[in-house]
């Protein structure tokens, strides 16, 4: 009896070790598919109320990629959007239409693989396709003291990446993480992700060399990103800091009226 108990025993081990080993594989191989979601589509029939130019900018390593831009006047800031881990521009219309009663240009960019763009995303990729547009704006005459950078949950560890050690305006930062490594322990806390993930966007081994004015907002509900992540990141940041916290927000901050006077704030205490 004791014997075909250990023989059924370690049959389940072995079953279970298995699975176990066929889900690390596919975490491994198809990681890029679950963290890049281009065609996911919450865009809900926004219309754009402010103009903007349709411009193409070529990367370092020759992709071209679709950005949307828009000047008022050339003394006020501009603004560098860099979106999230899903969707197209379309999904960002109703952030974007705000910045027509700002004194504030903008420049939002679709990630390569986005939007309809060529090319695979990947940790390099994105800070190669931010860089490059940096690149285009200093080519239009917007030096990076002129330049704020405003990442949107993934587009929070590009930002970070190259805020370092440069001269740019400010940082906006909506919804931080820590790091890839901790937001993927958040979602599957029994797989050994430090050691899977390809790419880390290691935010918090980097803020501290951001000298810039910076500006963090997150919701305390968020379900993707737990709260602690932007608050973490707030703590960790130099001064000039400051936060904008809300007991009601999920992931993606609503951009009601108390939202908007903080940032408008922000951006105008820049100028």
């Amino acid at each position: 009896m004791f014997q075909r108990f250990d023989e059924l025993f370690f049959k389940t081990l072995l079953i279970i070790f298995i699975i176990y080993f066929l889900i690390l594989l596919i975490l491994f191989f198809f990681q890029r598919n679950l963290l890049y979601l281009p065609s996911e589509n919450n865009y809900y029939g926004d219309k754009l109320i402010v103009s903007v130019d349709k411009v193409k900018i070529k990367t370092e390593d020759n992709i071209d990629i679709l950005g949307w831009y828009h000047k008022k006047k050339h003394k006020y800031k501009t603004i560098l959007f860099l979106h999230g881990n899903a969707g197209s521009l379309e999904n960002r219309i109703h952030k974007i239409n705000h910045f027509k009663n700002m004194n504030i240009n903008f420049l939002i960019i679709a990630w390569r693989g986005f939007s309809g763009n060529v090319g695979k995303p990947t940790e390099e990729g994105l800070y190669n396709d931010a860089r490059s547009a940096v690149s285009w704006l200093e080519n239009q005459g917007i030096m990076k003291k002129d330049i704020i950078l405003y990442g949107e949950s993934l587009g929070t560890g590009v930002a970070t990446e190259i805020a370092q050690n440069n001269n740019f305006a400010g940082i906006i930062l909506e919804s931080p993480f820590t790091s890839m490594v901790d937001a993927a322990k958040n979602e599957y806390p029994i797989f050994p992700i430090r050691f899977l993930l390809k790419d880390k966007y290691e935010s918090d081994k980097k803020i501290k060399n951001i000298k810039s004015p910076i500006f963090i907002m997150h919701g305390k509900v968020d379900e993707i990103v737990p709260f602690w992540m932007g608050e973490e990141m707030y703590n960790m940041a130099n001064e000039p800091k400051y936060s904008y916290f809300t007991e009601y927000d999920n992931h993606m901050m609503e951009f009601d009226e108390s939202l908007l006077i903080v940032l408008k704030k922000f951006i105008e205490g820049l100028n």
